[in-house]
């Protein structure tokens, strides 16, 4: 088996999920790369996750009243999922049309919201903003609620234009002008909530969507340069053909899948990366009929998305869940989740409410003196834990072979079993000059490979504690 077909697997998994172990990877190599990418677009093919366990076991994800617990729920989900392109989908759009707990004070409708993207993340771009405004997260979320005929509230009309379909403008231009926000904002009356319980004494009740006719603006309006009697869904199709709906949904798959970008704001005058690769996504999209699926079949395969390693800042979300998937811990449901999912918050992605409607900013903005070291600590403190079963499965495969080996192919086999993970050449020195201070690295007898495996685990925590290792 090619190592570079390992490692181009890897790469995928990385991307496409949430990373694999080496058995895994295996697998997957030998049943194919073209195979394994219509795989993971097609998550229906294998079982989802059974949620009805999840409440057996804890009675609170029935309820789903408090955040933690829906964020527990979504990290079980994440680390046990055999679906990892739909879980990371939905944590793409997350990232993107986003509504957060601290508004919106309501689990279940929050967690709602994530099912919205596994169902609809994967298909046309355009049932997924009807879809969209049509959540009650959502409408809630961004005052729509408060969008009545004669007295508009701009914030949903004008965040779908800014952030969720075309961006502010591109190449320099404008996409749309304040009149094209309000039109928006008009058509979008009446699209409201079934009225709901006082929530005290009994707690949130799961909100509706409701369409009033009565409080929709018939009137006519002015849309990016077309006029009618609009409603929502006028809108969204008259959105759905502007290129610029194209390119900002080709950007954000880039940066999130491929190398990281600009933040948005800056994507008006700043322009793309790699703008050959966003001219091959818009195409894409395009002669799909804005199907993102096709999009990303086009994306996993191009030579771009293969050569784009370790290009990307991983997000904390990819650091928690792919330690726990490397290492085979909480695959089943067992106790201690909580103080895992809580790593992502102390890492700065609290999952579920984001700080803005803008989402989280990406790339190097995840990093400061107290997040790295979090992350350091975390995955550390997993790595060197030899009774878990990936770390058990890494330490074996290094035992294998001769009774002894250089400090150098120690090294690299650590490097190889942990990703494969590419370091500078510096940083490669220091690991085997390290490993040669603790002495030769035998295997013949009982204690030698006691010591044997303590210096396997001991050299992961240095591994992962590398600037290198937080890139995916």
């Amino acid at each position: 088996m090619a190592d570079n077909d390992i490692a181009l697997m890897a790469h995928l998994m990385r991307r496409a999920g949430f990373g694999a172990g080496r058995d895994e990877l295996e697998a997957l190599v030998a049943r194919g790369y073209e195979s394994t990418v219509e795989d993971l677009i097609h998550p229906e093919r294998v079982p989802d996750v059974e949620e009805d366990l999840f409440e057996r076991y804890l009675p609170e994800f029935v309820e789903l009243a408090a955040i933690e617990s829906n964020q527990q729920l979504w990290m079980q989900r994440m680390i046990s999922t055999k679906r990892p392109l739909q879980e990371k989908m939905a944590l793409f759009w997350h990232g993107i049309l986003c509504t957060g707990f601290a508004k919106v004070d309501n689990g279940p409708v929050m967690t709602s919201h994530i099912d919205l993207f596994r169902r609809y993340g994967l298909g046309n771009f355009g049932n997924l903003l009807m879809e969209l405004s049509r959540n009650p997260a959502m409408v809630y979320f961004l005052d729509n609620v408060d969008n009545h005929k004669g007295t508009i509230n701009e914030n949903y009309g004008r965040e779908l234009l800014e952030l969720f379909s075309m961006g502010v403008g591109m190449d320099g231009r404008s996409n749309y002008t304040e009149d094209d926000v309000k039109a928006a904002s008009r058509a979008f009356t009446g699209w409201n909530l079934e009225p709901t319980p006082p929530v005290f004494p009994y707690g949130r009740s799961n909100w509706k969507f409701r369409y009033d006719p009565a409080d929709h603006d018939n009137g006519e309006k002015t849309f990016l340069g077309e006029t009618g009697r609009w409603n929502g869904m006028d809108i969204i199709h008259i959105i759905m053909r502007q290129p610029a709906t194209a390119r900002f949904v080709s950007r954000h798959l880039y940066n999130f899948f491929v190398a990281d970008e600009p933040q948005v704001p800056a994507w008006k005058d700043t322009p793309p990366r790699d703008m050959e690769a966003i001219r091959i996504l818009e195409s894409s999209f395009a002669e799909n009929d804005a199907d993102i699926r096709s999009v990303l079949r086009t994306l996993f395969n191009s030579d771009f998305f293969k050569e784009a390693r370790f290009t990307k800042m991983k997000s904390p979300a990819d650091v928690v869940v792919g330690t726990m998937r490397l290492v085979k811990d909480h695959q089943e449901l067992k106790p201690g989740l909580y103080p895992i999912m809580q790593e992502t918050t102390f890492m700065g992605q609290d999952l579920l409410n984001p700080p803005t409607v803008e989402g989280w900013h990406t790339g190097r903005e995840w990093i400061d003196s107290g997040t790295l070291v979090e992350r350091i600590n975390f995955v550390a403190d997993q790595v060197g834990n030899q009774s878990l079963p990936g770390v058990k499965l890494i330490v074996d495969r290094m035992s294998d072979g001769a009774s002894s080996m250089s400090t150098a192919e120690f090294v690299d086999r650590c490097l190889d079993l942990l990703g494969p993970i590419e370091v500078a050449d510096k940083t490669r020195g220091s690991l085997i000059e390290h490993a040669a201070s603790g002495g030769e690295l035998r295997r013949g007898t009982e204690e030698e490979r006691g010591t044997f495996a303590r210096r396997v685990t001991e050299m992961l925590q240095l591994i992962v504690a590398t600037a290198e290792y937080q890139y995916a």
